[in-house]
């Protein structure tokens, strides 16, 4: 089993400048959260068409176009997670600086205006903490790694397994070749490596350790930060346009362990039987870069004495370069295997685009007191792309390609989501305004979606967990309170978001698993507040 040795190690530093991310671990990226100024989130964001609010910067930014003077806003609150454990020495509820943006106003004739504005807001806010623990029957994460090392070839989904010259144990293409197989992720090594090889008087024997029982949780942290600079304008009072660039500032970090208490299956499959053997899996990870896209929309009365007016927008994709880092501890307990530690690490890059995004929107105000807003918003997150960097210009011009496998394993795994938002505003008070809101988004992922780790894609080599969720609607319900003075706008809103999902700690590769799917829920509390000033 020596006969790699040499070339298999030149051949492994020759793949890893190529490098992508899975549909799972990249999909964190698509989705939006419903955050602004406190008007915005208290009308449950459905302004693309009311405008006149500077967050409608980031969706419709013919929004913009409808303010007639300058204006200055801060927005900050407080976030909090229902029903959640403190894990890793972080808890449900964090402090959050959410919006900060100014739009200068110019007319350019008596109904007519030309503004141009930036504003900084928090698009997606990552803190989470996600716990789950189930039973397993006939199957674990090495089960999985023993699984494709039985299938000896990337073209089934598996790996030939050898040694190579610092006697490691790693996945190759086929018996044959001399290259590393994609399908052999870092998970794969540490289990090859510590727990699925033991050795006899006749040499090595490889093992496939079932598990009965996991634990898991995991702390997300971080933000996605939206830069956006809009031009937009009014042409008489009728017709609004907007153009909004944008730059997105992706920040996240995760942390989690994952734990089996296993069953060697070689021995006996009748489940615990009292021995503490437990293997612990430690995945810290980051992955930070930036994003650029932009944004074009219109608003028009098409009745000249009516104030109903109709908003339609596109945004396009944000185009990402992302650097992924993760560090794996892989910690065993049992008497099972060759290593009780084994460690593994990556840094790398790659590109991301997500899709296309479509709105339409309506709104009407009754005299001063009344104003109403409903939105409508679709994006096929099925055609988001993990790209692969190539050194090759030989691909495209911007030296990036299509991962081929993860491509389908994400139109089978996502789908359209639509969205729909309602908002009322009330005035009691010429200074006083209460608003009430309601947001929907539909599940983004396929009912049998699975995290594939038996792709031949780079999106596999470097994923070093194995779980995944499948992600339901959401509902968001928001309302809020605003009192105007002397040119200052001072206004709160309530927010309150609840999404569930099926938690899977590893994918099904046979008929008679039972791979432990837990149902989980998120539900978050936000209090926000704005301070604004019109000049």
């Amino acid at each position: 089993m020596m006969k790699k040795l040499y070339v298999a190690a030149l051949a492994l530093a020759a793949v890893l400048p190529a490098a992508a991310q899975d549909t799972y671990e990249s999909a964190r990226l698509l989705t939006d959260d419903l955050n602004g100024t406190a008007r915005y989130v208290g009308m449950g964001g459905a302004m693309e068409a009311l405008g006149a609010d500077i967050s409608t910067i980031a969706t419709n930014p013919a929004g913009i176009g409808l303010l007639r003077h300058s204006t200055v806003s801060f927005s900050g609150g407080l976030v909090s997670q229902q029903d959640v454990k403190e894990f890793a020495g972080k808890n449900g509820t964090k402090m959050s600086f959410d919006q900060l943006g100014f739009v200068y106003s110019s007319r350019v004739s008596r109904r007519s205006f030309v503004n141009v504005g930036f504003n900084f807001h928090k698009s997606h806010n990552f803190n989470q903490i996600l716990s789950a623990a189930n039973s397993l029957r006939n199957v674990s994460q090495n089960m999985l790694s023993w699984h494709k090392a039985s299938l000896g070839d990337y073209r089934k989904g598996g790996y030939y397994w050898d040694f190579n010259n610092n006697g490691e144990v790693m996945g190759y293409e086929t018996e044959s070749s001399l290259f590393r197989a994609q399908t052999y992720s870092q998970s794969d090594y540490m289990n090859m490596n510590a727990l699925n090889l033991d050795e006899d008087e006749q040499g090595y024997l490889m093992n496939q350790n079932a598990a009965d029982y996991y634990m898991f949780d995991r702390s997300h942290r971080g933000w996605i930060a939206d830069y956006d600079f809009n031009v937009s304008g009014n042409q008489s009072d009728r017709f609004y346009w907007g153009v909004t660039v944008g730059i997105r500032d992706v920040k996240y970090k995760g942390f989690s362990i994952y734990t089996e208490r296993l069953v060697n299956v070689l021995n006996d499959n009748t489940g615990y039987d009292g021995n503490e053997d437990y293997v612990d899996y430690l995945d810290s990870r980051t992955i930070e870069g930036v994003g650029i896209d932009v944004k074009a929309g219109i608003i028009f009365r098409p009745i000249e004495t009516s104030p109903f007016r109709i908003g339609l927008y596109v945004n396009t994709p944000t185009w990402y370069e992302l650097t992924v880092e993760n560090s794996t501890e892989f910690n065993n307990d049992s008497e099972y295997g060759l290593e009780d530690y084994w460690y593994t690490a990556e840094k790398y890059k790659f590109r991301y685009y997500t899709p296309w995004k479509f709105g339409a929107s309506l709104g009407h105000t009754i005299g001063t007191n009344v104003a109403m807003g409903l939105t409508y918003e679709f994006s096929d997150y099925s055609a988001a792309q993990n790209r692969i960097l190539s050194d090759d210009s030989y691909y495209d011009s911007e030296r990036s390609r299509a991962d081929g496998p993860m491509e389908v394993n994400t139109k089978n795994s996502l789908k359209g989501v639509h969205m729909v938002k309602a908002g009322l505003e009330f005035k009691p008070d010429t200074d006083l305004a209460l608003r009430f809101g309601y947001n929907y988004v539909s599940s983004a992922y396929e009912k049998n979606g699975v995290r594939d780790m038996m792709l031949d894609s780079p999106g596999v080599t470097y994923s070093s967990t194995t779980d995944y969720v499948n992600w339901n609607d959401t509902h968001r319900i928001t309302c809020g309170m605003g009192y105007k003075l002397s040119g200052w706008n001072f206004d709160v809103a309530y927010q309150y978001s609840s999404v569930n999902g099926e938690f899977h700690p590893v994918q099904q590769f046979a008929s008679d698993q039972n791979v432990g799917v837990s149902q989980i829920g998120f539900k978050r509390h936000q209090v926000l507040f704005t301070v604004g000033y019109t000049f």
